[in-house]
């Protein structure tokens, strides 16, 4: 088949949750399809991770998406003009939609793969200038929902303590959860990522006239990468993300001023590495070492804020914990997935382990209030049989569920059955 897939961001180097889903994606499909791919690029994209997609693909199209504070404020003002999702209208790119023209110009496509909610509206331009340019084609669409998205700025709005911006999630969590509804419907096939990202998307709508077909799949990394080794009596306790995404902002202060002090007092020695790209103001002035890259910089340091890591396996080699204070957030989270592969214990939020089958206590530790949470992490950091027994456990788990090569095999099943079925909904 030939296969037009379109992604938010470019699906490598894997240093992001939305990168490793899209990345493992693509690699099945390419193994035995004929793939373009056109995606958005960002400053921080280098040649070489376009230089490796195009092993891959067929194909590979870029358009840049660079966000200006006023784009912003004019996608905000359009969103409260015609109550579309301003999460949506702020991604909305002209460029986008001439680049898939081109594409489909010189060739049409059996199927189009739309990677997370905010390319559907390019996947509906897309099949539209398809059958305009090529009136045969029947293409399949298939969208890979990342989240239950409208359920990011509900939690949000749910912990926040700003009257205005309560207000303004709670509104979007609407405006989003309609488009949502909406949108499914024009889909052949839609992809969650978790049975509770399904439940969520099916309470919004009746899909009345039309079910799309749903399967979850879940976010997988690749099984066959050994563990990884880890510095003898290690007490590094590492929170990793980018922090320009408010749910992991949001954990890291949560954890800083109402946990870490807990922790500290059980276990003085322990050490925080808040590793992530782009973190606010008050994060950084937790720790005084943004930019470093190896752990031994910063010393004795209690809290330690790097900024973007190129390389977070000094970090990985120095922790003894991974932490996932989530207390917003939808979807599932790679990082503890990326945990389970590299051998290292885990210590998260309920919301935060959302859509993994972990056995609390097994293979992962489970607290949701600040006490709970910081015992369970001394814990793990003062009993290394417990700290092994969750690593080991958490490993055998990856291999059974969340390997690519194994749970990706639906992908053929899903594109197959669709295959000459698809309802022109547009």
């Amino acid at each position: 088949m030939h296969i037009l897939f379109l992604t938010q961001v470019l699906p490598y180097p894997l240093d992001a949750g939305p990168k490793v889903r899209a990345y493992y994606m693509l690699k099945y499909l390419a193994a035995s399809h004929q793939v373009t791919l056109v995606s958005f690029v960002r400053d921080s994209d280098h040649p070489e991770a376009i230089a490796h997609l195009r092993e891959l693909c067929v194909q590979v199209h870029t358009v840049p998406m660079q966000r200006a504070r006023s784009a912003e404020i004019v996608a905000l003002g359009r969103s409260l003009i015609s109550s579309q999702p301003y999460t949506i209208l702020r991604d909305a790119r002209g460029e986008m939609c001439q680049q898939i023209d081109e594409v489909i110009a010189a060739r049409p496509f059996d199927a189009i793969h739309s990677d997370q909610l905010s390319m559907a509206q390019y996947a509906q331009w897309a099949v539209q200038a398809l059958i305009k340019r090529w009136p045969q084609a029947h293409p399949i669409l298939v969208l890979d929902a990342h989240n239950a998205y409208y359920l990011i700025p509900q939690r949000m709005a749910d912990i926040s303590n700003n009257p205005a911006l309560k207000l303004f999630l709670k509104r979007e969590a609407h405006l989003i959860a309609r488009y949502e509804a909406d949108v499914y419907r024009r889909f052949d096939h839609v992809l969650t990522v978790t049975p509770e990202d399904l439940a969520s998307i099916q309470k919004i709508g009746s899909f009345k006239g039309w079910r799309p077909r749903f399967t979850t799949v879940p976010i997988c990394v690749d099984a066959s990468v050994p563990r990884l080794p880890r510095q003898a009596g290690a007490r590094g306790l590492l929170m990793l993300g980018g922090l320009h995404w408010p749910p992991n902002a949001d954990a890291v202060r949560w954890f800083a001023h109402d946990i870490w002090p807990l922790v500290r007092a059980q276990v003085p020695d322990a050490q925080l590495f808040v590793v992530g790209a782009r973190p606010p103001d008050d994060i950084r002035s937790l720790g005084d070492f943004q930019g470093i890259q190896q752990p031994e910089r910063a010393g004795g340091a209690p809290v330690v804020v790097t900024g973007y890591v190129k390389d977070p396996l000094p970090f990985l080699k120095a922790s003894a914990v991974l932490v996932v204070a989530l207390r917003s957030g939808g979807g599932m989270r790679v990082k503890i997935v990326d945990a389970l592969q590299w051998g290292l214990p885990v210590v998260s939020t309920s919301i935060g382990c959302e859509g993994i089958c972990v056995t609390p206590g097994q293979d992962a530790l489970i607290a949701d209030d600040t006490s709970a949470f910081a015992r369970a992490l001394a814990s793990v950091l003062q009993d290394p049989s417990l700290a092994e027994q969750l690593a080991g456990n958490g490993r055998q788990l990856l291999v059974r569920h969340y390997d690519w090569r194994r749970a990706y095999t639906v992908l053929e099943e899903i594109y197959t059955r669709n295959g000459n079925t698809s309802n022109q909904r547009w």
